[in-house]
């Protein structure tokens, strides 16, 4: 494994992150606690030390499994939570950015952590006008203050968001989750270079873009009814993704090369990329996802 300073926070994470939403059952799959023990199992032993999680991956559900699996070595971990949303059923949120919600996300995901600071807290995927929510911002630098926060960062609900991104100086926040991917490169316009100018951290985040980029998937392809992917794109736009994705795997991917590695350390070729955080199913994914770093 290899490691990167994530911006300013002095904070050494591994280049490859476990994202954590499958862990709320919205994948269309339910975890147990074996389940996700044997994920991080497989964390450690690739040396990845990042794991990014929400509030709403459940209503703190993904937190639980997380803060259960790595209490015995937590000091080891970076953990990276979100906040600004109330789970109520899958794919189902209400928004909650007032300070006084936050204020009680933030001790709920502590507890349910298992901990007593989160390393990276992240405003999640909002509006520019709730981001500007009266006494928010002044909340969190006052947990800052006490130690339950050590840093703050802002996950783009747009990936083309300058204004949020520029607005990360004037909030003390540190770094930028952003969409970024091979098929999806609209941040290197501009979100990218104000991060690199600013010295903020980047976690790519649907860095396989949503499996597209996994090398199960050729042309013509069609998901499984059931799958959240088929409401996420139209037909149309699922048949021009897998057309690209196989000129892709044609013309830039590496004979014999996994191309999901190789897509993960594509992104880890630019220079603004602090780390990517990919989904992960199983240990085996994990292990796969941890080899990017043999194409970078």
């Amino acid at each position: 494994m290899q490691y990167r300073t994530l911006g300013s926070t002095g904070l050494k994470v591994s280049v490859v992150g476990v994202g954590t939403w499958q862990f709320g059952g919205e994948w269309g799959r339910t975890y147990t606690q074996p389940e996700a023990d044997a994920i991080f199992d497989a964390a450690r032993e690739t040396g990845i030390n990042l794991i990014d999680t929400a509030e709403c991956y459940g209503d703190h559900t993904s937190e639980r499994f997380i803060g259960e699996s790595i209490k015995r070595d937590r000091e080891k971990w970076i953990v990276a939570t979100k906040f600004g949303h109330k789970f109520h059923e899958n794919f189902t949120r209400d928004d909650i950015v007032d300070p006084g919600g936050v204020l009680k996300q933030l001790e709920d995901s502590l507890r349910a952590l298992q901990t007593d600071y989160i390393d990276l807290y992240q405003f999640h995927s909002h509006s520019d006008e709730l981001f500007q929510t009266e006494g928010l911002w002044e909340m969190l630098a006052k947990e800052k203050e006490k130690g339950k926060i050590r840093h703050l960062g802002i996950s783009l609900r747009s990936n083309t968001n300058l204004w949020q991104t520029e607005q990360a100086k004037v909030v003390d926040a540190e770094a930028i989750q952003v969409v970024y991917n091979r098929l999806d490169r609209a941040p290197e316009a501009e979100v990218l270079p104000c991060c690199e100018k600013n010295d903020l951290g980047v976690l790519a985040r649907v860095p396989l873009a949503s499996g597209y980029l996994s090398g199960k998937y050729k042309a013509g392809a069609k998901f499984p009814a059931n799958d959240v992917r088929n409401a996420w794109h139209t037909d149309e736009q699922r048949e021009k993704a897998l057309a690209e994705v196989e000129k892709i795997r044609a013309e830039e991917v590496p004979e014999g090369a996994d191309m999901a590695s190789w897509a993960l350390a594509w992104c880890l070729r630019n220079p603004a990329v602090t780390t990517v955080i990919p989904g992960c199913k199983d240990p085996a994914q994990v292990k796969s996802n941890a080899a990017a770093v043999e194409h970078m």
